[in-house]
């Protein structure tokens, strides 16, 4: 397995473990001004979580695609982020 795939799929479980655990911390908290503060720091995990691993994954195939690929991934993945703080 290439390390870049190994590191990315880590990283995607941690994402996915942190997740887990802030909404059991927010059932259990069984306060919804607490839960809204959770869910809050939720929407810093996930944009920074898909920004490295695909930052890895094109690090990775740095040899295989192009310059101007990698410019679009990039330029797409910052249109999503974009997308989501819009309202």
């Amino acid at each position: 397995m290439e390390s870049a795939l190994l590191y990315m799929v880590l990283l995607r479980y941690l994402s996915g473990s942190i997740e887990l655990s802030i909404a059991t911390l927010m059932w259990r908290s069984n306060d919804l001004e607490k839960a809204l503060m959770l869910n809050s720091m939720l929407a810093l995990v996930g944009p920074t979580i898909l920004i490295v691993t695909t930052g890895i994954g094109i690090s990775g195939l740095s040899e295989k695609i192009s310059f101007l690929k990698m410019l679009c991934l990039f330029s797409g993945i910052v249109l999503i982020i974009i997308g989501m703080k819009m309202k």
